[in-house]
């Protein structure tokens, strides 16, 4: 089993894109790349901590491929907008990918730099690509949020 961690806005629609992909074994919501220790969702909520809402995935790599997980992130969410997805406005939306390897950096950077060069967006990516640091678990009412309530999809 191997992991990746993936920010793209408010972590119930996009915990909810991962759970669907074959070979996805467990997925945890939570917060990384703040100042805090162990934050809170209030606290978060604040904009102070620095955290980015995130989707922790846990893969097995013989059944989807770390490109594969790429392909989800960049298709469910705009990676254009700073700090912000829909309506949810902060840098706790933002859209990073926190890497756990070298191999998972280097798989990032060579995505984000095919899909700039595309021409698929007129805009540039803002996407943040960075080393992760500990991932704090979101609280239990959070994991799997949508799923427990029988709603398909957040706002894009």
């Amino acid at each position: 089993m191997e992991k990746a961690t993936f920010g793209a806005g408010c972590f119930w629609g996009v915990e909810a894109a991962f759970r669907q992909i074959k070979g996805v074994k467990a997925t945890a919501v939570g917060y990384m790349g703040g100042k805090l220790n162990d934050p809170t969702y209030q606290d978060v909520c604040t904009d102070r901590t620095g955290h980015a809402e995130v989707v922790q995935v846990e893969y097995d790599p013989s059944d989807v491929s770390y490109e594969e997980l790429l392909h989800v992130f960049w298709d469910n969410h705009d990676p254009t907008t700073l700090n912000r997805q829909g309506p949810d406005l902060g840098t706790q939306y933002r859209s990073v990918i926190f890497y756990h390897t070298p191999e998972q950096e280097a798989a990032a950077k060579a995505s984000k730099d095919a899909l700039a060069k595309s021409g698929h967006y007129k805009r540039p990516i803002v996407t943040e690509i960075t080393g992760a640091p500990e991932f704090w678990r979101a609280e239990d009412y959070h994991q799997q949020y949508l799923e427990k309530r029988g709603i398909a999809h957040c706002h894009l």
